[in-house]
């Protein structure tokens, strides 16, 4: 049975795909637009991207401005520690963040809505992320917050990750608050 799970912030949703195994192998659903629109996940989404990343990397954290991306991203080989942090000006969990565990053995998604900033690290040997955006990537829009930003606390598994030089030297939330997007809430 495909389940929707909401989580501690606002629009995060973590899903359970039904998985059908046999002596064969296993199928599921990736997605399906009208189911997800039935579990509160309203996005169109036009754009797929693909990563692969080895032990250690750390992508984020990462948001888009003025357009906004919402995030749809499931692990097809090995495992991440997946973060989101609210950062939508007003919401009622501004600042707090939620992590989970996706990893091709527990066939997980997460969503993460327009506005929050995202990241994860890769906590196996390699792992291969998919995910789809509700928005186009506009390379000027983008904007990184620097992943161990005090404000956050979150308790990354990697101390020492492997980063990008852009999120080595990504400033801290309090030096981008102009770029961050107000909170609307959503009928779920």
């Amino acid at each position: 049975m495909l389940k929707f799970i909401e989580t501690d912030l606002p629009g995060v949703v973590l899903i359970e795909p039904q998985v059908h195994s046999d002596e064969r192998g296993f199928f599921l659903e990736t997605y399906h637009a009208e189911k997800y629109h039935e579990g509160g996940i309203r996005e169109r989404f036009v754009q797929d991207n693909h990563s692969r990343s080895s032990h250690g990397t750390l992508r984020g954290l990462h948001a888009q401005a003025p357009v906004a991306q919402g995030k749809l991203l499931r692990v097809i080989e090995g495992e991440v520690f997946d973060v989101a942090v609210d950062v939508r000006v007003g919401s009622p969990a501004f600042g707090k963040h939620v992590s989970v565990v996706l990893s091709a053995e527990n066939f997980r998604q997460i969503y993460v809505p327009p506005g929050m900033l995202h990241g994860f690290v890769v906590t196996s040997e390699v792992a291969q992320v998919e995910y789809k955006c509700s928005d186009l990537y506009r390379h000027e829009q983008e904007f990184s917050v620097r992943w161990n930003d005090p404000e956050f606390a979150i308790p990354w598994p990697i101390a020492d990750p492997v980063l990008s030089d852009k999120d080595r030297n990504a400033p801290l939330l309090r030096d981008v608050r102009d770029k961050l997007l107000p909170y609307e809430p959503e009928a779920r």
